[in-house]
């Protein structure tokens, strides 16, 4: 371990499988990358846990402490074991908007010592690297990850619906609606996933101490209530929770094989294409049917209520079904309601996928703000029209 003047400090690397195997027997464990952090390009804040230490008091004094910093790090991820204070999180309630006397109008921001999220970013640095190597996460994933956002998933969406309707099919479409999918994960399902991918047995009893004995509690106006243990879920405000849920979410697109199944974070959707709709409702209820089994198993919960099925396809191919409905049922004897507008990752859709809805409601937004941002001075309306679209 080094560190020099700018806290440049180089910390042990996890122990990692070079493949992922289901035979464990077969494979050795070996060390895979070296991670290094500097404390001087951070992006610090003032924000503090448990611990009370703000974040820019360890960017200044970097050059001091980096070296006993890395030390800490090296010592946790050799024996395994994480301070229980490093693992406390404490929750802020920032108020949203309405009522300031009602719990649901505002939003739990959860805070954790600055330091665990040092060794958090040193893990998570070489964890992302050991993925991506290995080219171990799922291509139908495009949540926490490099190079992925919210419109490639709607592009790649988007294109293969269209690409049925120019085949003259019907394309059904299933949207999950996952309840607290980040709060529910299972620790243990998580741990046995993290094995099967490849984590060797030392870093594999790092996580298990990271995941458990954790607990958090709220403070608001200068007041703390007692800390209560937290039992599953990834780490809110941590940064390998996104990563941990991705790993954990990784395996669904497996159980539909006659289906497409894409994702961003728990946003989920499963679609395929038929020349009619018999055929469609009947791939649909089997895809659907093996969801719920996988969910059941990884102990996750779905709102029915909220998880949605839609019919796409061109006019002419809609306008001749005299019932242009989805019929998939649940496990629990229900049907999944079929609807012909939904905000799906910020964009409105429409069973022609003609985007009118989205652009209807997106006017209506902007225009009180363009009236706000733009009077129209009385008798000029040409000139301020002109002088609008040049400012553009």
């Amino acid at each position: 371990m080094t560190c020099n003047q700018k806290g440049l400090m180089q910390v042990r690397p996890l122990q990692l499988c070079k493949v992922p195997v289901s035979d464990r027997n077969s494979v050795l464990d070996q060390c895979l990358s070296v991670s290094l952090l500097n404390f001087s390009k951070q992006k610090m804040k003032y924000q503090s846990g448990l611990d009370q230490i703000p974040a820019v008091l360890l960017k200044i004094s970097a050059p001091v402490i980096a070296n006993p910093v890395a030390t800490l790090i090296n010592e946790s991820l050799a024996t395994g074991y994480i301070p229980k204070l490093w693992k406390t999180a404490r929750v802020v309630p920032i108020h949203k908007s309405g009522d300031s006397t009602l719990v649901s109008n505002y939003r739990p921001i959860s805070l954790l010592p600055v330091m665990s999220k040092i060794w958090e970013k040193c893990v998570y640095t070489q964890l992302c690297d050991y993925y991506q190597y290995w080219n171990y996460l799922t291509p139908d994933q495009s949540g926490f990850r490099p190079n992925h956002s919210t419109t490639i998933a709607l592009l790649k969406v988007c294109s293969d619906i269209q690409a049925g309707m120019e085949q003259g099919n019907l394309t059904g479409a299933i949207f999950l609606d996952f309840v607290k999918a980040f709060d529910t994960v299972d620790h243990g399902i998580l741990l046995e996933k993290l094995k099967n991918s490849g984590i060797g047995d030392r870093t594999l009893t790092w996580f298990q101490s990271y995941v458990s004995d954790r607990s958090q509690y709220v403070s608001i106006s200068g007041s703390s209530s007692l800390p209560l243990p937290v039992t599953c879920g990834v780490p809110q405000g941590s940064i390998l929770g996104p990563l941990l849920f991705t790993i954990f979410i990784n395996d669904l697109p497996n159980v539909c094989k006659a289906s497409t199944v894409h994702m961003y974070a728990d946003d989920t959707v499963i679609y395929t294409s038929k020349p009619n709709l018999p055929q469609l409702e009947a791939v649909l209820q089997e895809q659907f049917t093996e969801v719920e089994k996988w969910i059941k198993h990884n102990k996750l919960f779905l709102n029915n209520d909220k998880t949605v099925t839609m019919l796409f396809g061109t006019k002419p191919k809609l306008h001749k079904l005299q019932n242009p409905h989805l019929c998939v049922g649940t496990k629990s004897n229900g049907t999944l309601t079929t609807v012909t507008s939904l905000k799906y990752l910020g964009m409105w859709l429409d069973p022609n996928l003609s985007f009118g809805p989205h652009i209807e409601k997106l006017s209506s937004k902007l225009c009180p703000v363009q009236k706000q941002i733009l009077p129209e001075p009385r008798g000029k309306k040409a000139d301020c029209t002109t002088n609008a679209y040049a400012g553009y």
